[in-house]
This record gives structure tokens, sequence and C-alpha cells, in this order.
């Protein structure tokens, strides 16, 4: 008997698109699409477009989005297979999917937090304040005929013709305020909040919410209804799209200042100010590329849950690594080493007879590192930001032939498995704060990514991995160690197993609220 159809929607999901260039008439588009992670009921998606000129053989990239979409059969909810990743890509990518899930059920709150902290400043010196346009006069208002060639056999609306509809009615929006042709450079927050159906008029409103120096967002939001009579809208998609306008030669122009109106004019103004900042902070702290960014990167509130995504997804994009070598095994202990791009990584490895959450519980806490391990001197909890994030000043005694000790700003990240199968996550990297700076007294240290892995192996069995992105100045201790000249890692990696063995029953309250 043939089980009834699987439907898939963006149902109360979120998407979003980065647009780099553009493909015009007579190109060849290529669209490729792979879940990237499956989770309970819901998926990630990653989407690339590719573009390719078939006379000059030239290809370029278009642009890549996320989007999340959610199973149903008939009106339940569908448990979804798990998917087995193969390649280092797919590994990375089913990694750091769990991180963005995390991200995005968050972002409401980081916008209201970020709204509540930081005062929204208008820098009226790049604006072009005598072509100021009331908010007001960028409104637009559409109404659509959802009509059968518009919707899928079950006779739910497409959504990719609900997007087109959305930026046509953006793109009026901007050109309102800019009298010229813009450019849609990046969709955010793409909601599809329910469907709608053959049969369904729909309702798209688009206004300019904010207007920078050289770019512009525009909200756009969807609602349904089926009978002219009908006083109920349903709303079921909303998004901000971010255009620019461009030149001659392809530079972003200046733009006019925006007025916005009183009350939801206002608010909206500075949303949109708030997920610009938003979009700084993670073009800045969410490269893949790290070498291109500095090692310390400033810590604040507007940009901690990019900084915590990006402590845990560098580590686990390190661990998802398919080319470690193992140099060497005393008793057991592992010390993998990995040579790529301009670091040499390396990591630890060993199997204790300790439970994993607790194990997790005693190494997140940094405070109780020296216990065991000599290069940590003292650990100062200098903020508890959260549950699982927590930032420390660290000092270390002298290192490598220098006369001064060394100290550290760490952000400490940890995350607990979101499925079976995943590790505990404890991650590890060096952060900037007015309070901590570099003093005469210390040699002020960076650690790019570092961190533990702890796989619940059995009953009372963790395996604990222990990683590091070894930076310049602690590059001759990682080669000793590495060649066999020094036996510190291993005698540190030891006294970390002791110290797990003596502390595996400890049920301090302290510990356990961290």
């Amino acid at each position: 008997m043939a089980l009834p159809p699987v439907e898939l929607t963006n149902g109360g999901r979120h998407g979003s698109v980065c647009q780099d260039s553009a493909a015009g008439v007579g190109q060849v588009v290529n669209i490729k699409a792979k879940v990237n992670r499956a989770f309970n009921s819901s998926m990630e998606v990653g989407i690339q477009v590719a573009s390719e000129d078939l006379c000059s053989e030239k290809q370029w990239n278009v642009c890549k989005a996320l989007a999340t979409f959610v199973a149903h059969r008939e009106i339940t909810k569908v448990k979804l297979k798990q998917i087995t990743p193969r390649t280092e890509e797919e590994k990375m990518e089913h990694s750091v999917a769990a991180e963005r899930r995390r991200m995005r059920l968050v972002y409401a709150d980081t916008i209201k937090d970020l709204l509540a902290n930081c005062a929204i400043q208008d820098n009226l010196e790049s604006r072009d304040c005598s072509r100021m346009v009331p908010a007001e006069k960028t409104r637009v208002e559409s109404v659509e005929l959802v009509l059968p060639p518009h919707a899928n056999h079950q006779g739910n609306t497409f959504g990719g013709q609900i997007m087109a509809w959305m930026e046509n009615v953006a793109t009026i929006a901007a050109s309102r305020l800019c009298r010229a042709h813009p450019t849609l450079k990046a969709i955010e927050m793409f909601h599809f909040r329910g469907p709608s159906q053959v049969g369904d008029r729909l309702v798209l409103k688009a206004i300019v919410n904010n207007a920078f120096k050289h770019s512009m967002e525009v909200g756009v939001c969807v609602e349904a209804y089926r009978q002219e009579a009908e006083t109920h809208r349903r709303h079921i998609n909303s998004a901000f799209m971010t255009f620019v306008v461009l030149d001659e030669d392809d530079q972003p122009q200046l733009l006019p200042w925006i007025r916005p109106q009183p009350g939801d004019g206002e608010r909206r103004y500075r949303e949109a100010s708030a997920r610009k900042k938003i979009r700084l902070d993670r073009k800045y702290i969410m490269s893949y590329k790290q070498t291109e960014v500095p090692l310390t990167v400033p810590w604040d509130p507007s940009n901690q849950v990019y900084l915590s995504y990006n402590n845990v997804s560098s580590l686990k994009m390190l661990v998802a690594k398919d080319n470690w070598v193992l140099s060497s095994e005393i008793s057991q202990v592992r010390l993998y080493t990995l040579e790529d791009d301009k670091f040499l990584s390396f990591h630890m490895e060993m199997v204790v007879h300790v439970d994993a959450a607790q194990a997790f519980v005693l190494l997140s806490d940094l405070r109780r590192r020296p216990e065991w391990d000599k290069h940590y001197r003292s650990v100062e909890l200098v903020q508890q930001v959260d549950e699982d994030d927590a930032i420390y000043h660290v000092t270390s005694p002298a290192l490598g032939g220098h006369t001064k000790p060394q100290d550290f700003v760490i952000l400490a990240s940890r995350r607990k498995p979101c499925d079976n199968g995943d590790p505990y996550v404890i991650a590890l990297r060096s952060v900037t704060l007015p309070t901590h700076r570099e003093t005469p007294e210390y040699r002020r240290g960076e650690t790019l990514c570092s961190g533990f892995c702890l796989w619940r192996e059995g009953d009372q069995l963790t395996k604990v991995s222990y990683y590091n992105q070894a930076t310049p100045g602690v590059l001759n201790y990682v080669t000793a160690n590495v060649a066999g000249l020094s036996s510190e890692f291993y005698t540190t990696f030891k006294a970390c197993e002791q110290f797990l063995l003596d502390n595996r029953n400890d049920l301090a309250p302290s510990l356990q609220t961290l």
C-alpha cells in the first residue's frame, strides 16, 4: 500500500539568501541543493547558484542560500531519518548546521537585546539630507490571485512564486526612495508562517524601513484571504530585503536619508539598524577563511551570538577535517597533526572511564584547569555571559625562552549534543575586552581555535579529544612535542585523565549550574 505523500514546507521556518552577482538573459544557471543536516522534523538545505556564459565559457557564483524545511504528512509532522555525511565538506556543514539552528532560534532575542543595550545613531555627515524622503512615500501594496499554475499538485502556492511577487513589490518600494533601478543584494529572515492555496488573494505590502549610506532595507509582508468579504487576513510570509544602487562602474551610490513615521515606523527604523549591525558582525566574524581576520576579536553584547557561533563552528570544522595524521601513541594516548593553510594543528585523544556529561561539566569550568594543566597558572572568571558562554582571564608561565609570563582573554563556549552521536563541545578562542587590556607585566597570548570534544563511548566511558590550531607564538613548543623531543603533551593529558577520574563523583552545585 502506498504511503500518503510527504509535503515539505517552510512553514514556521526561516531562509536567507546572499547574492554575489547577477545572471543575465541567455546565460545558463546551475542550481545545486543538498540537505546539510536533518533534525527531528526539520532539515537545513544548502543551495548554491552559479551562472555560465556559453560563449566565453566564464563561470561565476550568483548566490547562496540556507533554507529550513519541515516535513508534514497530512496534519502531523514526520520524524526524519538522519543523514550520514561522507566527505570533509559534508561533515563540516553537518556539524555547523546545529550551531546555525541554535542561532536562528535566538535571533529575535538578539535583536531585542541589541535594541535595549545599544543606541542607534544616524551618521548624517555621510547622508544627502537635501533628498530626505518620508518612509510613507515608499509604501507599496499589491494584490495577486493564486491560480493553478502558481501552485503544486496539492494546491499549495509555490514558495518561489511568492518570493518573486515579494521581490517585485520590494523593488518598487526601493525605487521610490532612490529614483533609480535598485539591485537586490540579500534576503534575510524569509519566514513562511503558513501556506496559501489556489483561489487565495495575496496582499503584498512593502516599505523602506531604513536607508544607510550605500544600502537600504525593505520590509515585505504577505497576507492572504479567501473571499472579498473576509475581514480577517492570514499573515503567511515576511522578509527583509537589502538593495543597493550601482553606477556604471558597478559601485554603490549614496542614498537619500529616509524619515520614518512615528510609532511603528520608528520601530522598524531602529530594528533595521540592529539587523545591519548583526549582518556586519556576522560578515566579520563568521569567516571560513580564518587567516583573513584578526586572531583576537573584540567582544561586546551585540556580537555575542556570532562570536559564540564562530567559536564553536571553528572547532567543529577543525574536527571534521579528514586528513589528520597519527604522529605518536603512548599508553593509548594518541597525538595527531594536521598541516593545513598557514597553521599546524594537533589533537590528542584518549578514552577515560568517566561519564561524558560529568567530564563535560569538569572540563568546561576553566577555573579548575590549573588543577591538571601546569600551563594554566591562574584563571579568573571575568564574566558569565550566559549558561553556555563565559569569558576568562588566564595567566600562563613564560614559554619558549621568553622572560615574561603570558596572559590570555578567552571566550569559552560549551554545547551539549544536539543528537545521539554528537559530541559535547567546549570551544575556546581569544577575544579582547576594554577591562583587560594588555599590560607590561604580561606578554599577551592568543588562541585562534582550541577546545575539547567528548564522545560517549558507553556507560561510564568517554573518548576525550583536545584540539588546538597552533599560533606562531607556541609553534616551537608544539613541534618539539610532535617531533618527540618533549613529552609535555602526554604528561599533561595523563594529568587531565587523572583529574577526571579523581572528580568523577563530584556533584558540586557550583559546577552543575555553570
